[in-house]
């Protein structure tokens, strides 16, 4: 082992650390409920509207799940992706959730719990860079989807960015059906200054952003 790979193992535990310092479990994702998919299906509306309500965190934690959620041995997840290659990251920007700081997490699928990125509530700042959408500054709370397409394309080449973006179309019209099933609306928001969004949200530079969505009580 040379130096730089020792450099990069020790820079590696540290971020792990770091990490587990701001990590917050969430709570276990239901996998029964009391309304029907169909129901759901009739229900979806774009709402853009929402009341002061906040959001649970269980609510929170749900939708997490529905997006990008662990459903099986292997990893499986609950949207279906090319080659179970999975390149989505899941973030959330928090404003008015109950039990969560105010600020931006990235979702960890794997052991279903959240590391906090930035403090405070960033939503106006999002909404700006969402080219001053009113909804994701008044939502509660948005989820972001970003790719690394490197994940996908090393196998599919640029057809794999096609993959991707098919993917967070699943896991967008997820979180979509899992707000309805829980009383809650969102809308899916494509319309982004990419580089300013991917600061806010402290993406990497190779986590693209690709949908963000608002969600909260219409």
């Amino acid at each position: 082992m040379d130096r730089r790979d020792l450099m990069a193992m020790m820079g590696f535990s540290q971020s792990l650390r770091a990490a587990e310092q701001h990590r917050i479990d969430l709570p276990k994702a239901r996998t029964e409920g009391t309304v029907s998919l169909e129901r759901t299906l009739l229900l979806r509306r774009s709402v853009r509207q929402y009341s002061r309500a906040t959001v649970t965190l269980a609510e929170a934690a749900q939708l997490l799940w529905a997006a990008q959620g662990v459903t099986g041995r292997g990893g499986y997840r609950t949207a279906p992706s090319a080659g179970a290659l999975y390149p989505l990251e899941t973030f959330l920007c928090a404003g008015r959730v109950d039990a969560l700081p105010p600020g931006v997490y990235k979702y960890r699928h794997g052991s279903h719990d959240l590391i906090r990125l930035a403090e405070g509530d960033l939503r106006s700042r999002l909404a700006s860079a969402a080219l001053g959408q009113a909804w994701v500054r008044e939502a509660p709370l948005t989820i972001a989807l970003a790719a690394v397409f490197r994940r996908i394309t090393g196998r599919y080449q640029q057809r794999g960015v096609r993959y991707a973006w098919m993917e967070a179309g699943h896991a967008a019209q997820n979180v979509m059906l899992q707000a309805v099933a829980l009383g809650l609306g969102g809308v899916p928001v494509g319309a982004f200054d990419d580089g300013a969004v991917q600061k806010i949200l402290r993406m990497t530079a190779e986590e693209e952003p690709l949908y963000l969505i608002p969600v909260g009580r219409p």
